[in-house]
């Protein structure tokens, strides 16, 4: 293990509060169909040294029960758990791993390269702060792969890593490497990616991964695991304090608290926060936790707070500083990414979730949605799926939220149908739209309910308005 294991020996105490404060940094795995992604993070365990002998001992077992590599050891099996994955040798659902060196931990997503199963790889990179991308090199750049960084850039991933995987499969040629390079660089201009790095490894040999690579003396920069360790992420996350209400904790007369997870930002006992919608101003009484209170709260962390004023608070509602109130409104356009067979429609009613607050809302226009190879916007009435446009939302009643490039957790929403309960859209919001300059349709509710009335019993009349 890439660990002080000096320090282990001689004081456990110390190495885990060493431990406790290193950086984590989230890790997104993409690229199309068998580029070598499971194996790659196989790899990384591997030579990391974070594989228990029983661990080893069961892989060993199934690297010849599926005979996915002719019985010798497969890295993938580290990752691929499900059945069908074993079976069929492929990734289907997103799987975490989570490993550590001596500057910092990760959490690493291995997602599928299926087209099929795209909406499972927008999800594990929606909270992710850098992605690994890899592209075969016998193959070159596919479909899949530009799908996958245009997803990652409209998701708010800044920084990229071009792994250009089986770099043995083509005698380790770096007019190979140099070729896809170009290709993938001329494809990358118009994305949002702040840091491209480009490194040529082979997952299933170990080159380039962990370990320098002998056989590519040729290539001067670092290998993948050190650019994981030195890449610097702090300066992408939002300074702003946000805090959605998730659950109102009621437990006795003299007790009343919110609680949720800091979406970003910090706050401490004594700062004034405002509640939103309502506007109403209040201080922070005491932060609880299940270890205790405490006098400060940054991102990430889950508590509850109590406020010294007896204000309305509901699920759903936002809590910021005075000074740094997000955007509010029931007209917005986000790009979307449509997650289902049936195709996302003007005019339906969907639920609209954003963060812990859920509204009816409807599509009113569709810009654009764009070809994912060229990258060229085209007409669109509706989005098939794994297609991704940009769309004018309206909603029942405002919603508090932040452009999605500000602040990722508080500018992503999903969009659930409501007969179903399905996810069906993931969407990341762009601007504030003026309601004047979109179609004008009043929610009544009377028409809330009768639609869902009518949907109830007749489900086959599905997107219509019926009043």
């Amino acid at each position: 293990m890439m660990s002080n294991t000096s320090l282990i020996a001689s004081d456990i105490e110390a190495y885990l509060k060493v431990h406790e404060n290193k950086d984590m940094l989230r890790v997104l795995t993409c690229g199309s169909v068998d580029d070598g992604k499971s194996t790659l993070i196989g790899r990384l365990l591997f030579d990391s040294k974070m594989i228990f002998e029983d661990q080893m001992a069961a892989i060993e077992k199934d690297s010849k029960r599926f005979n996915t590599t002719d019985e010798a050891f497969d890295l993938a099996l580290l990752v691929d758990g499900l059945q069908s994955e074993r079976e069929q040798g492929i990734t289907i659902d997103v799987a975490y791993r989570y490993f550590s060196t001596e500057q910092r931990k990760f959490i690493i997503a291995d997602t599928p390269g299926h087209e099929q199963y795209t909406r499972n790889m927008a999800t594990g990179a929606s909270t992710c702060d850098l992605a690994i991308i890899l592209i075969d090199a016998r193959h070159g750049v596919q479909v899949q792969t530009r799908r996958h960084s245009f997803i990652c850039s409209k998701l708010g991933i800044k920084h990229v890593v071009i792994a250009i995987n089986k770099m043995d499969a083509v005698d380790y040629d770096q007019n190979v490497y140099q070729k896809i390079k170009q290709e993938y660089r001329e494809f990358a201009t118009d994305l949002a990616f702040e840091d491209v790095r480009f490194v040529p490894i082979s997952a299933l040999k170990g080159d380039n991964v962990v370990n320098e690579s002998e056989a590519m003396s040729w290539y001067p920069g670092s290998t993948l695991l050190k650019l994981l360790n030195t890449v610097s992420v702090e300066k992408d996350r939002n300074s702003a304090f946000r805090f959605q209400v998730q659950y109102v904790n009621r437990p006795n007369l003299d007790f009343r608290g919110f609680c949720g997870t800091i979406a970003s930002g910090d706050i401490r006992v004594g700062d004034t926060v405002v509640t939103l919608p309502s506007g109403k101003e209040s201080k922070v009484k005491s932060i609880v936790t299940f270890d205790g209170e405490l006098q400060k709260a940054s991102a990430g962390m889950a508590i509850t707070f109590t406020l010294a004023d007896e204000v309305d608070v509901s699920r759903g509602d936002m809590l910021v500083r005075p000074h740094e109130q997000p955007n509010s409104s029931a007209h917005f356009s986000a790009d979307v990414v449509w997650m289902t067979e049936e195709s996302l429609c003007l005019d339906r009613e969907y639920v609209i979730k954003v963060g812990s607050k859920s509204v009816y809302g409807y599509v009113d226009a569709i810009n654009y949605k764009v070809d994912v190879n060229t990258l060229q916007q085209q007409e669109a009435s509706q989005l098939a799926l794994n297609e991704i446009g940009n769309c004018h939302f309206a909603v029942t009643e405002p919603v508090q939220f932040d452009a999605y490039n500000d602040n990722r957790s508080t500018g992503a929403f999903i969009v659930i149908d409501r007969l179903t309960n399905v996810t069906v859209g993931a969407g990341m919001i762009g601007n504030v739209l003026d309601g004047e300059k979109v179609k004008a349709h009043q929610y009544s509710e009377f028409e809330v309910e009768m639609n869902a009335l009518v949907r109830k019993h007749f489900p086959h009349w599905d997107a219509k308005k019926i009043v």
